[in-house]
């Protein structure tokens, strides 16, 4: 994360402010080629109760396009569709989001660290990261709009907070003790 601070210049952009949208990532198979899946999800952002940012994947306007659905998600009033973001921005998108819609597995463990810690909507029917289910940060919602809508909106209707637990995945610190154990050993 200092690094991306440094780095990033996305929240420079007078459209952005901390905690005012949604972010929402979405490129698996099973969603973004399946037709239905596709307009499910632009219900869950047109209804959202925060404007929904989505940098999206080519494959996704691809299909959208194919599937007549791009007119739909580029002018909607609660859809925000921008081109996809480099690294570091993206990470300070996710920290300044107010939650995340995602139906990526890496997303789910970053949204736990200490420097993030952000709800996570998991746009899928499993996950592999378990422990961040467990942990509170992820939910798992299916890809149901009805299903999808009903988490998010209980969830923010309840003061939308994060869990106070532990990141499952560690507390960030995992390169610096690995280089001392390395120096410790005497292979530096």
């Amino acid at each position: 994360m200092p690094v991306a601070l440094k780095k990033s210049r996305i929240m420079d952009d007078p459209n952005l402010n901390p905690g005012a949208y949604a972010l929402a990532t979405f490129h698996r198979a099973e969603n973004v080629d399946d037709p239905k899946v596709l307009s499910n999800f632009m219900e869950v952002f047109e209804h959202s109760p925060r404007p929904v940012l989505l940098p999206l994947h080519p494959r996704t306007v691809k299909n959208a396009r194919r599937f007549g659905l791009w007119k739909r998600l580029s002018t909607s009033n609660n859809i925000k569709v921008i081109d996809p973001v480099g690294y570091w921005d993206f990470l300070i998108l996710v920290k300044n989001s107010a939650f995340i819609l995602t139906d990526s597995g890496g997303i789910q463990e970053e949204c736990t660290s200490p420097n993030i810690r952000r709800k996570c909507f998991v746009l899928r029917t499993s996950t592999e990261r378990q422990e961040a289910v467990e942990a509170g940060f992820a939910e798992l919602v299916g890809v149901r709009p009805k299903d999808i809508l009903k988490a998010v909106n209980e969830w923010w209707e309840k003061g939308a907070r994060v869990p106070k637990r532990k990141s499952p995945f560690g507390d960030g610190n995992a390169a610096e003790r690995s280089v001392e154990q390395i120096k410790n050993a005497g292979y530096c």
